[in-house]
């Protein structure tokens, strides 16, 4: 096994986990599973009162990431403006798609997530999925703007909507 990879995250580190969103690095432990010793990272997500313990060898190929650059989040934000992509496929075949996105864990995907379920006041109803989906969207894409920036989830959220209002004007 190499030693190499495992490098990439620290203690601390504030990473990104596809299915879950941002957490954080607390330690890093060996433990016994099935007479294999295997080193873990212990990944904190705060928001979720969760832990995960995530093999240091496993975690680059299942998708976990270190926090997006500013530039991408500027992508991401600039995506928010652009003119809604909605398919006319079935409603079930785009919520997997949506649903995919959010898990990627690409912020750039998700933020088209957002832009494409995002609702102003004045327009029609959303149903309880889209809403379920929209929100799991917003809140990945907030919370990692909040960690990148350094600032709070409040002023993220702001900024977002900032950039999803100013879309609809």
């Amino acid at each position: 096994m190499s030693k190499t990879k495992k490098a990439e995250f620290r203690p601390n580190d504030y990473v990104v986990y596809p299915a879950h969103g941002v957490g954080r690095i607390v330690s890093i432990e060996e433990q016994e599973i099935a007479g294999i010793r295997l080193e873990l990272f212990v990944i904190s997500f705060e928001k979720d009162k969760m832990t995960l313990r995530v093999p240091t060898a496993k975690a680059t190929e299942i998708g976990m990431r270190s926090l997006s650059t500013p530039d991408v989040v500027s992508k991401a934000m600039t995506t928010l403006k652009g003119k809604a992509k909605v398919k006319r496929a079935m409603w079930s075949r785009r919520a997997q798609e949506y649903e995919q996105k959010i898990n990627s864990g690409d912020l750039i995907a998700i933020a088209e997530v957002v832009r494409d379920l995002h609702r102003a006041d004045d327009q029609r109803e959303q149903s309880y999925s889209e809403r379920q989906l929209y929100e799991a969207a917003l809140e990945r894409l907030t919370r990692e703007v909040a960690a990148v920036s350094g600032s709070d989830e409040v002023a993220a959220a702001r900024q977002v909507d900032e950039m999803l209002v100013s879309r609809a004007a």
